[in-house]
């Protein structure tokens, strides 16, 4: 029979060909459902690593808001302890005859709890200059063997006071580091200071130096050791061993942190370990060995002593602050007047009475800096001794207010004898 117009005939070709063609849709099909299938997996799997992220963020978030608070509860407790003492000392110095009072003992109270105080205070700057890299390092070669003394200098009133024993045993080839005098002191008087805090009256801290490939710092004592979890978080920034609501061992998570960032600046590193609670404690300071000679500790320079009585203007918006400061100052002889405004400040010096000016930055009106630019373009005659009072300690700090015009820069809590010793030199205009 002949084939209909447009009607192909049906031959076993034919079939072969629509046969293909249903295969090659049928596989695109699938491939789509592969392809479907493997998209719907792998956003299945996103979802199950997002939920698993936000659970992780969520419990790293509880984590940092529960260290938080610990430290702002620990920060409040510790600034309110050295209030006390200080307090009560005051008390007793304004309501007791000054013959019968104990006055070296209450002296010493209200000094160790402001040099407290002070400590708190620096740890706290220091954590968040070092967060936002904002502290540089004087490198220098050092000897070892003077870095640890000076530590242990600071820290011996403690260990004194609990009758504990600290020895340190040096290596006899007094090994040098290239470092900063002061940070790398700090690191040890932390340490030092920890190991002291947390070892009973009585115990033992032992410092040991080891050279080998490089310099090892051991710090270990006998106190009351740290659990597993503790070692493994002890330098992260507000973390503490656990603490009864007492919290007789102070300190608020602070230190280690600093010293492990100070250390590893200085291209090192710091390990702690113990045996457990109740075990005692070790860290391990590692440091690399300068090739260079340390050069031998500086002579002191002579501390001058007033000869005479010198006319000193006190710029000091608080009041207490200013009082104190007259009465130290005319206990050495001088003769004292007090500002307590910028503009009234700046008006009292530019009458050049004064032989010497000690002057705070903060000021109302006008700050220090503003007015000791002022006063040194208007050029007195004669032209005092300035020092700067400042509750900013950074190298930045100090070089603004030399560049303003200060003679000295003195950062609060100052000293008195620093402070006498500032003012007991020659005057600027013959220095």
């Amino acid at each position: 029979m002949p084939a209909l117009p447009g009607i192909e005939p049906a031959t076993p070709d034919g079939h072969l060909a629509q046969l293909e063609r249903e295969n090659a849709r049928l596989r695109r099909e699938l491939d789509a459902s592969t392809t479907l299938a493997l998209s719907l997996r792998e956003a299945n799997e996103h979802l199950v690593l997002a939920a698993v992220d936000a659970q992780t963020s969520r419990d790293d978030a509880e984590d940092t808001n529960r260290r938080q608070n610990e430290f702002l509860a620990m920060l409040a407790h510790e600034l309110r302890n050295p209030l006390v003492p200080i307090s009560v000392s005051a008390g007793l110095l304004e309501r007791g005859p000054v013959a019968s009072l104990p006055l070296g003992r209450l002296t010493a109270v209200i000094q160790r709890q402001v040099d407290h105080m002070a400590r708190l205070l620096d740890d706290l700057l220091d954590a968040a200059r070092l967060s936002s890299g904002k502290i540089t390092l004087a490198i220098e070669p050092l000897r070892l063997a003077e870095v640890l003394e000076h530590a242990a200098e600071t820290i011996m009133p403690r260990v004194r006071e609990r009758s504990q024993r600290l020895t340190i045993n040096h290596d006899e080839r007094d090994p040098v580091v290239d470092g900063d005098r002061v940070r790398l002191t700090q690191v040890f008087t932390n340490l030092l200071n920890n190991a002291s805090k947390y070892t009973q009256d009585g115990g033992q801290v032992t410092v040991s130096v080891r050279c080998d490939d490089g310099i090892a710092v051991t710090i270990a004592d006998n106190g009351a050791g740290m659990s597993d979890e503790t070692i493994g978080r002890a330098f992260e920034l507000f973390t503490q061993g656990p603490r009864t609501l007492a919290r007789s061992e102070g300190g608020l998570g602070v230190g280690l942190n600093v010293v492990r960032n100070l250390v590893s600046m200085h291209g090192g590193g710091v390990t702690a370990g113990s045996d457990g609670p109740g075990q005692g404690s070790t860290f391990i300071v590692r440091l690399p060995q300068s090739s260079l000679d340390a050069p031998c500790a500086p002579t002191a320079a002579p501390v001058h002593t007033a000869s005479a009585t010198r006319r000193i203007l006190v710029i000091e918006d608080n009041g207490d602050a200013a009082d104190v400061l007259r009465m130290l100052l005319e206990l050495e002889g001088h003769q004292v007047e007090i500002a307590a405004e910028g503009h009234a400040g700046l008006a009292l010096a530019l009458e050049g009475r004064f032989d010497a000016i000690v002057c705070d930055i903060g000021l109302p009106g006008i700050d220090g800096l503003e007015l000791m630019t002022r006063l040194r373009a208007a050029q007195p005659v004669p032209r005092p001794l300035t020092v700067a009072l400042s509750g900013y300690g950074q190298p930045s700090d100090r070089a603004r207010a030399l560049a303003a015009g200060f003679d000295r820069y003195l950062v609060k809590p100052v000293a008195s004898a620093a402070l006498v010793e500032a003012l007991a030199g020659p005057t600027a205009a013959t220095a």
